[in-house]
């Protein structure tokens, strides 16, 4: 699926990725958790509490419990996931009680191209 992630810090790109989840064997290789991970072993920390996080799609809840887990400043995503996404849809993970960090949430930036891209994706997919 053509989900894309970057985190930035100060203005400044601090790590890119796309899902890759069949390219590394690796279920929990979502574009949101790549790109965290590489974001924390670049800034030599787990507390990501000055980054931004920017992607292509609603995250997940694994994905969602990342993002507060790093203490992301600010989440911007592009297109809602009303199947399998989890912020502003299905649990609203950061909306529970046991979320101890949120971040800000910004939707719908490039919402437009980005459903577009992944109504493409699928559509090429489909007999």
């Amino acid at each position: 699926m053509p989900v894309g992630a970057v985190v930035t810090c100060g203005g400044e790109i601090v790590a890119v990725s796309r899902n890759a989840m069949r390219l590394t064997s690796d279920p929990t290789a979502h574009a949101e958790m790549v790109a965290v991970r590489a974001a924390a072993a670049a800034l030599g920390t787990s507390r990501l509490d000055e980054c931004d996080l920017w992607v292509t799609l609603e995250p997940c809840a694994m994905c969602a419990g990342a993002i507060a887990l790093a203490r992301i400043r600010r989440l911007y995503f592009a297109a809602a996931d009303p199947k399998g996404g989890a912020v502003l849809h299905g649990p609203r993970f950061f909306s529970q009680p046991t979320c101890h960090h949120a971040p800000e949430v910004y939707s719908g930036i490039g919402e437009e191209a980005a459903a577009a891209l992944l109504r493409d994706f699928f559509r090429d997919r489909r007999p």
